[in-house]
Formats: structure tokens, C-alpha cells, sequence
């Protein structure tokens, strides 16, 4: 029996294809069709889940019953380190209108990262995977 544990992290979206395709765009994946019109998930190229993305008020699930509940992203964010930094970023600013914010050094990882908001208003946070300094 192996000892790994893995996250999975469900969100629930308006439109299960345009957010699925929207991160795999943002994330520099293989553009794939999610499985249902009410979930997919979203895959590194080795199979492990990223994220997972759920319909709002599919299957009754308390906390994805309604998006006016609470504001999408309230106490949740969304933070990917990628191997590819200047591609997320090129990707990022093809996606949105604006950064929420612009690329930076991190204080704290001494990482560069951006962050934005998806479709559904949710706060994601791109970082590079190295740092940029000692």
C-alpha cells in the first residue's frame, strides 16, 4: 500500500467546458473534452488530477447547490506552479482582460507569479516552479 495522497479540488462553474478549456489553455495542456456536461477534470500529462471542475446544482452537493450563495473563490484560492512561467503568463493575458496581478517575485517562495480571474470569478495564482533568485 503506497503512502500518497493527493488533493482534489472541485469547484463549481457555470459552464463545465468553457472553465475545462480555459485551464487546460491557461495551464499549457492538451486541449481534451471533459467527460460529463456537469464535471470534468482537469489532468497533468502524467495523469494526476489538478483540478476538477462540477456544475453548480449538479447532484445536490451542499456547497455547489447555487453561485449566489457566496461569492465564487470566497476563502479558496487557486495556486498552480508551473514548470513554464512565460507561457502561463502569454497564456494568462490571452485569456482575460486584465492580471489581478501583474507578474512579481514572491517574498515568501522567491518565485515570480501572476494571478487572475477565471470565468466564474475565481482568484488563481500562477507560479513559476523554481526560484528566480537564491
Amino acid at each position: 500500500m503506497s503512502d500518497m495522497k493527493r488533493t482534489w479540488t472541485i469547484i463549481g462553474v457555470a459552464d463545465v467546458a468553457q472553465s475545462f478549456k480555459w485551464y487546460q489553455s491557461l495551464l499549457g495542456l492538451p486541449e481534451t473534452a471533459p467527460a460529463h456536461d456537469y464535471f470534468g477534470q482537469i489532468l497533468d500529462v502524467d495523469g494526476t488530477v489538478l483540478l476538477c471542475l462540477h456544475a453548480w446544482g449538479a447532484h445536490g452537493h451542499p456547497s455547489l447547490t447555487n453561485p449566489h450563495a457566496a461569492k465564487p473563490g470566497n476563502g479558496l484560492l487557486l495556486f498552480f506552479r508551473v514548470d513554464n512561467f512565460d507561457i502561463a503568463l502569454s497564456m494568462g493575458r490571452k485569456l482575460v482582460d486584465r492580471l489581478e496581478e501583474e507578474p512579481h517575485v514572491n517574498p515568501s517562495t522567491g518565485t515570480l507569479e501572476f494571478s487572475l480571474r477565471d470565468p466564474d470569478g475565481y482568484y488563481v495564482s500562477i507560479s513559476a516552479l523554481d526560484a528566480t533568485f537564491g
